[in-house]
């Protein structure tokens, strides 16, 4: 009797059924946590939303493989579009979804500024995310299949960023605009808090502050109702230069192995959208994973939204100050909270707080100080989304047995290091990752995310390249015929 493909997609990688006892007490185990949490305040619901979200994305971003170092890396190194088109199919549904959801008025989206760092933080992402061996989403997912090269990252990621908004190094190498707006906002802000002048501030200031960002129904003047959202956000944004780039990769990247494959003595038009459909589908793992994910992420938008219209708040730290939890909350009481799929920004809270306990002032800059606080790891609500993906990710590779503890060689820890400062770098600069920056983004309406996309095809490109020539030298060097 010959399983069905249903059947095998729950089974484990040698086969066998999924063993789920230690699965089970995991989540046994964040359900009691959960329990901990709501016996002390009921209001911590809206941090476990956060949290759960976050166990479901790792489960999908794990059963899927989903990681956008992959996609770049398998491209440009071995022509296959496998993770491009997953990626592409959970910004299509992402970007449908997100339309009903701003529809309700609860979308919590904001778009980014458009400017020339989006460009250049993407390119040092994408850079770093290939030298690393995964983006900001799989590290996590990799932590939690106990890959210990991908803690490396973890840790270079979040302390990289937490330097880079509090160190002056590079103050001196900025415009003096930047500078002197700067300075007029710490006169302003001199009662509440001691601004340390650093770069970043400047940067924050000076340019950012500078900038305006917005979505495509909102600058084309389309109605701000379902129509003018699909229209505009969804259509033009997401689905337009998906289609596009679905075609390049099936032309350039697919195209050959399919005629190969399916031989014809002519062409037609049905017969090339059999081979897109055969490109689409070519793994099923990857496309469910980028459909649950597109799903969940609008979900969590429309969940996060309601609560805070149940709690009459905008940002979590109005509910962590009024359940009397103020430390570590920026001076207009708040803590960052964007209401949707985010990674990055709360690890560097986490790097933040650890050195502020180390005895470093964190505190007195912009980005902590007066935007996105510095809150005990256990009180970050976005922070306990990152904790929820290493842990969903952890319970669907233990119950397939796909879990194993992986050390990195000496070569690949220095790559990880290296990959993780730049992604750290350029995920600050460009104001996002992979998701944040991009998924995020563009899937809002927001064309800041196909130019952050662009920095991180460019950077993922010379990667690729320095990766390959590093390989041919070390085997030219050692005599080795490849």
């Amino acid at each position: 009797m010959v399983a069905s493909d249903s059947s095998r997609a729950f089974r484990a990688a040698d086969g066998s059924p999924l063993a789920w006892t230690k699965p089970i007490v995991l989540l046994l185990l964040a359900v009691a946590v959960s329990a901990v949490y709501l016996y002390l305040d009921s209001r911590f619901i809206y941090l476990l939303v956060y949290g759960w979200f976050g166990i479901i994305y790792g489960i999908f971003l794990q059963y899927g493989r989903f990681c956008m170092a992959s996609a770049v890396r398998d491209l440009f190194a071995v022509g296959v579009p496998r993770m491009a088109v997953g990626v592409l199919i959970a910004v299509v549904l992402y970007a449908v979804i997100s339309a009903f959801v701003q529809e309700s008025g609860v979308n919590t989206f904001r778009p980014h500024p458009l400017g020339w760092h989006v460009l250049a933080g993407g390119t040092l992402f994408g850079l770093g995310m290939v030298l690393a061996g995964g983006c900001a989403s799989s590290t996590l997912y990799k932590t939690g299949e106990g890959n210990l090269g991908s803690i490396l990252v973890l840790f270079s990621i979040s302390f990289s960023q937490a330097w880079l908004v509090s160190t002056d190094w590079f103050s001196n190498w900025v415009p003096q605009a930047w500078t002197v707006a700067t300075e007029a906002e710490a006169i302003v802000l001199s009662d509440e808090i001691s601004l340390a002048i650093g770069w970043f501030d400047q940067f924050t200031v000076g340019y950012l502050w500078q900038l305006t960002g917005t979505t495509a129904t909102e600058f084309l003047g389309l109605p701000a109702n379902l129509l003018g959202y699909l229209a505009g956000n969804t259509l033009m944004v997401a689905v337009v230069p998906t289609v596009i780039l679905l075609a390049l990769l099936y032309r350039y990247n697919y195209r050959t192995m399919y005629v190969r494959q399916h031989p014809a003595k002519a062409t037609s038009l049905a017969y090339e959208l059999k081979g897109v459909w055969s490109m689409i589908i070519q793994s099923k793992n990857t496309a469910i994973a980028g459909i649950g994910l597109a799903v969940f992420a609008g979900l969590q938008m429309f969940v996060t939204g309601e609560l805070r219209e149940y709690y009459n708040i905008f940002n979590f730290g109005e509910l962590l100050a009024a359940m009397n939890y103020e430390n570590g909350l920026s001076i207009q009481d708040t803590v960052f909270d964007p209401g949707y799929w985010y990674i990055t920004t709360q690890e560097t809270q986490w790097a933040g707080w650890a050195m502020e306990k180390a005895g470093m002032d964190m505190n007195s800059n912009l980005f902590f100080g007066v935007e996105n606080g510095l809150p005990n790891p256990l009180l970050n609500a976005p922070g306990m989304m990152s904790v929820g993906i290493i842990l969903g990710a952890a319970v669907i590779a233990i119950a397939r047995k796909e879990f194993k503890w992986k050390s990195p060689n000496t070569e690949t820890a220095i790559l990880a290091i290296v990959g993780g400062i730049l992604m750290g770098f350029g995920a600050r600069i460009g104001m996002g990752c992979n998701i944040g920056a991009f998924f995020a983004t563009v899937t809002n309406g927001d064309v800041s995310g196909w130019v952050f996309l662009l920095g991180m095809t460019v950077g993922g490109y010379l990667s690729v390249k320095a990766l390959k020539t590093w390989i041919d030298w070390r085997l030219a060097k050692a005599d080795f015929d490849f």
